[in-house]
């Protein structure tokens, strides 16, 4: 029974993937019922969170590398934390490194790791390019790609599938009646984003609309970028009535921005974000997004690495989590 995942645990206990690290690594945070429910769903599917480290029993301690764009970012540090907790679960420590999405950087820094003698990686980048992917090919250890795309799928990655997710968004206001949906995205030069795009065409189409390129406007995720993003979408001849961001930050700068000249959310504009940060419930109106299980996207690459440094035979080369719209109030 040893391939029972920690996302079976929590499945079985009806809990988050949070909930379960929690409670075997013995956090107190953890309400007596749920811990007793946890508990009997390890028992009952015998799971052993520790497969991982008996197999190492050789080595006391083993190290990951992580390679992120930057930990301050509220995607990337949610993630970080799911990666985390299934590190200290399974026994490894953790090097964590800031790239600021610099390939050069991230390249330097996937050979600095590798010097230190790393087990495995984990990488995350909105663009992974060849250059990437050759030195992932030359790697002697495993990579995994934890809310990254890897155009070519030559590596390992744990994803939504975004293309959908940012189709469901622009349906949910084409469905509204919603003519002119403007679209505030991240830079199209990364593969994420223009597979959001796709998305974002295809929703449009379908509900008969012409995509225009006016209506799409380049951020670099910040809230900054955002309000940048309303300012040009306001300038244009026919405003858009609805605006669907790439991630919630810069939905926050789409919100604050139209409020600040007068609009009312959701009345004159309504907005849809993407991701499901903590920055969703911060703002108000709060505001409807799609969500991303950012804690479980690094939890389960995380998990994958595992398997893979433990020479256990992984199927799946591209595994996907599903995601869902969270409706709140930015939307009627």
């Amino acid at each position: 029974m040893s391939n029972i995942t920690i996302y079976d645990v929590a499945r079985e206990a009806n809990v988050s993937m949070a909930t379960v690290s929690r409670v075997v690594n013995g956090n107190p945070n953890v309400k007596p019922t749920t811990r007793k429910k946890v508990l009997e769903s390890i028992e009952r599917l015998g799971y052993r969170p520790n497969a991982v480290a008996r197999g190492l029993a050789s080595k006391k301690t083993t190290t990951v590398g992580v390679i992120i764009p930057d930990i301050s970012s509220t995607f990337y540090a949610e993630l970080a934390r799911g990666i985390e907790d299934i590190a200290t679960m399974y026994k490894y420590n953790i090097i964590l490194s800031n790239s600021d999405q610099n390939q050069e950087k991230e390249l330097h820094l996937l050979n600095t790791m590798l010097g230190k003698q790393v087990d495995g990686i984990l990488f995350m980048s909105g663009n992974v390019t060849g250059a990437h992917t050759e030195e992932f090919k030359r790697s002697p250890v495993p990579i995994v790609l934890a809310g990254s795309i890897d155009p070519e799928n030559e590596t390992h990655s744990v994803n939504i599938n975004f293309e959908q997710g940012a189709y469901d968004a622009v349906k949910l206001l084409a469905d509204k009646g919603h003519k002119r949906i403007g679209y505030v995205s991240g830079l199209l030069e990364e593969p994420i984003n223009r597979v959001k795009l796709e998305g974002y065409k295809r929703a449009l189409e379908e509900a008969g609309l012409t995509y225009e390129e006016a209506l799409v406007t380049e951020g670099d995720y910040t809230y900054d970028s955002g309000i940048e993003g309303f300012e040009k979408l306001s300038e244009l001849q026919e405003k858009p009535s609805a605006i669907f961001a790439g991630t919630d930050e810069m939905a926050l700068g789409v919100i604050h921005a139209a409020q600040d000249r007068g609009f009312s959310i959701p009345s004159d504009i309504e907005v849809v974000g993407f991701d499901n940060t903590r920055l969703a419930t911060m703002v108000r109106p709060q505001l409807t997004t799609v969500v991303q299980p950012t804690y479980d996207i690094g939890a389960v690459a995380m998990r994958l690495l595992t398997k893979l440094m433990n020479k256990e035979n992984v199927e799946e080369k591209a595994v996907e989590l599903p995601h869902r719209i969270e409706v709140r109030q930015s939307t009627k």
